[in-house]
């Protein structure tokens, strides 16, 4: 391996060489050589209603998904279980304006599966209007629409160095012909990761301990291919198809060992290994038909969808217990899991009366039909079920207004109301346990925006939101994990209510100053459960079960941060530094759930993103990364903070449409996840030494007109905030 990575790097030497050689000739053969100023936005740009990374232009997509890029987003973090935040708070993800029907590890996966050179910018939206299906922050990520006559497109190649060598490919098509436009986006990868983790699961009432520590290695061989078909019938009234297709075939292996004590004593040594193999497979189709009246600025925007998620899994877990009660478990787990959504969704927007608002309505049902088998086969515990399957239905409905308008030219202002109805249903086959229920809910959003002069500017939002349980959180079958604790879902989850108020002053144009209260008075977090099961000598085994569990108490968040946006070096310099202090009065909470840990919570979190453009006017394009972050939340603790950082160079030679990219992740220190998570019962201290980080190579071929322009329904978004 080291041997091609060798080979590979010299490659790259040469070609870089040999065409930066070549270009000094022919250079060194005009007197003259044309200059063109291109005026460019700056890099973060930040609005009184969301900050946006225009990342169309920077040198750190070369080589990298959009989820390499979401993580060097400004605002964004990603904690150990790939879930997306915005300024330590869950968001909900859009593309294009569409939500994503994926969370978690599948919109990861999903993501990953996006080439960054597809990427205009990335929106971080944090006070969103009632337009959006939120439960906080929303993310809305970008893409380029290539609208330029002919053929054109690009051809990247990736090999990237961690732990484990990993490869990635993509093919690029975009052919634009007078009315019709057709994209083509087509990726391979072939990924190893590897990941080290480490475990302590203690238990007051018996005083026990469980300590485990587990090594992990997988690999996904993932193809997937995406198609974009747009008609426009004339200048306002547009038709189109977006099909989408992944799959990712894998193959892991783990092996954990540890042991039990109770009284400080040693009671049992614990050794497990697993291998695993999956297939997941994802299917997307959108049809969609838009009118856009850019002269009376009215906007019709309607889509009609379906989804569809499916992952057959097999995992064979081998659990060897030494001690006084010696025994040998041998547990496989089968799955096959199928998703299945169907939406429609209407919007519209235009102008109301001569004053100068704006009034947008739009609408939406969504249908969800889930089914999760599981069976485990091997040596049968008692205790644990031998197979169910659990089924999950939900009908999601909603409508929602908005108006916008600004007062004499210094006041913006937006209100809006959201009213959801959500009715669903769940079964287990086997065991005949179900829950049937339906509620409906409104969701206030305010928005109010005062310039007191060209320099100075206050804004101040107000949002209700609700945040549901994920459907495989509710599935109660439970089965091994390999870390050597056990896992299940908790039919009774309800879901979680919040309010949030946030309030932003910016300063010339470049500092912004922003504080955040949010509250709520009940929430569902991991709870850690003792139980026991019987193995195949008949000997009781105190195992950890994990499950989402309802915790009553108000919880009180407060936060204030502080960013900055320079341009340098006639606007080829840019630097972005923020700076976040978090305080949480957990009091409450802990008192009523009787969890014994701090009351309060305070850290600080920071950011830099610094890019330089042309240097020595060369085509080499400079990005740098650093993120300093604190990922307490929930019952959970961070005991030490991660220290992020990437660093990327590429060269671009314009008269081939050729770059070649080299990026150094975290090469000063490894990351790694340390926190603590305390419950009614015990506490859990885990840490993960993640495989995110090395060096990668890219190489990107270009061809025909790159001419772009954006692709998002939100052709009329204003400055301030009375845009969507």
């Amino acid at each position: 391996m080291k041997t091609k990575l060798t080979s590979i790097a010299l490659l790259a030497g040469a070609v870089a060489f040999a065409q930066t050689k070549s270009d000094t000739i022919k250079s060194q053969e005009k007197e003259i050589e044309a200059v063109t100023v291109t005026v460019r936005k700056p890099t973060v740009e930040s609005k009184v209603d969301r900050t946006v990374f225009n990342v169309a232009n920077s040198s750190i997509l070369a080589g990298n998904t959009t989820w390499d890029v979401l993580r060097m987003t400004p605002l964004v973090s990603i904690d150990n279980n790939d879930a997306i935040k915005a300024e330590g708070e869950s968001v909900t993800v859009y593309i294009n304006d569409r939500k994503s029907v994926f969370t978690g590890k599948e919109l990861k996966e999903y993501l990953k599966t996006i080439p960054a050179d597809n990427l205009m910018k990335v929106e971080v939206i944090t006070s969103p209007s009632s337009r959006y299906e939120a439960t906080g922050s929303v993310i809305n990520i970008v893409l380029k629409k290539r609208d330029d006559e002919g053929l054109k497109g690009s051809v990247t190649l990736n090999n990237r160095q961690n732990t484990k060598n990993s490869q990635y490919t993509n093919l690029n098509l975009n052919y634009h012909k007078k009315s019709f436009t057709q994209t083509l986006i087509g990726s391979y990868s072939d990924n190893v990761n590897v990941q080290r983790n480490s475990s302590a699961y203690a238990t007051y009432a018996n005083n026990s301990l469980l300590e485990m520590n587990s090594r992990s290695e997988g690999r996904y061989k993932s193809p997937s291919v995406s198609s974009t078909s747009e008609y426009a019938l004339n200048d306002k009234n547009t038709v189109g198809l977006i099909l989408e297709y992944y799959q990712s075939n894998s193959r892991s292996f783990s092996e954990a060992d540890g042991a039990n004590y109770r009284n400080n004593e040693k009671i049992s040594s614990i050794q497990q290994n697993q291998t695993a193999t999956g297939l997941n497979r994802n299917l997307g189709t959108n049809l969609f038909y838009k009118y856009y009246d850019k002269e009376k600025n009215r906007i019709l925007d309607v889509n009609l969808g379906t989804n569809y998620y499916g992952e057959a899994g097999d995992s064979y877990f081998l659990r060897n217990i030494s001690g006084n009660l010696p025994s040998v478990n041998e547990i496989g787990v089968l799955s096959d899991i199928e998703n299945r959504n169907y939406y429609i969704k209407i919007d519209y927007t235009q102008p109301l009366g001569k004053s100068g608002g704006t009034f947008e309505v739009g609408g939406k049902m969504n249908f969800n039909n889930n089914v999760i088998p599981n069976s485990l086969y091997g040596n049968q515990l008692q205790g644990l079920s031998p197979r169910d399957a659990f089924h999950y239905e939900d009908n999601i409905n909603s409508i929602y207004a908005n108006y916008s308008k600004t007062f004499f030219k210094k006041l913006e202002t937006r209100i809006g109301l959201r009213y959801e109805t959500t009715d669903y249903k769940m079964r287990q086959e086997v065991s005949g346990a179900s829950r049937k229920d339906s509620y409906g809910t409104f969701l206030p959003n305010l928005l109010v925006k005062y310039s007191f002069s060209d320099k100075y500017d206050l804004s101040l939002t107000y949002n209700r939101n609700i945040w549901r349980p994920w459907y495989s959180e509710f599935n109660p079958f439970m089965i091994p994990n390999d870390d050597g604790i056990y896992s299940r879902g908790n039919m009774e989850l309800n879901p979680n209510p919040s309010d949030r108020l946030y309030m932003k002053f910016g300063i010339l144009k470049k500092y912004f100053i922003s504080a955040r209260y949010s509250f709520t008075d009940q929430d569902y977090w991991t709870d850690y459960i003792p139980g026991t099961i019987i193995d195949a000598n008949g000997n009781p085994q105190q195992v950890t079960i994990t499950q989402e569990s309802n915790f009553n108490g108000k919880v009180h968040k407060y936060y204030l941060y502080a960013n900055t946006n320079q341009t340098f070096f006639k606007n080829k310099f840019t630097v972005n530094v923020g700076l976040g202090w978090y305080y949480i009065d957990n009091s409450d909470f802990n008192a009523k759930n009787q969890i014994n840990n701090n009351f309060y919570i305070s850290y600080l979190s920071g950011t830099a993103n610094l890019s330089y453009t042309n240097l020595f006017n060369k085509n080499i394009n400079l990005s740098a990364w650093v993120e300093v972050g604190n990922q307490s939340n929930g019952n959970s603790y961070t005991n030490k903070p991660n220290v992020f950082h990437n660093f990327s160079a590429t060269k671009i030679f314009p008269k081939t449409q050729m770059e070649v990219s080299l990026q150094l992740m975290n090469i000063f220190k490894r990351p790694n996840y340390d926190a603590t998570s305390y419950n009614q019962s015990g506490f859990t201290r885990s840490s993960s030494k993640w495989d995110w980080y090395g060096a990668s190579i890219s190489f990107v071929k270009r061809f025909g007109n790159q001419k772009v322009k954006e692709n998002t329904k939100t052709d009329v978004e204003k400055s301030g905030g009375g845009g969507k």
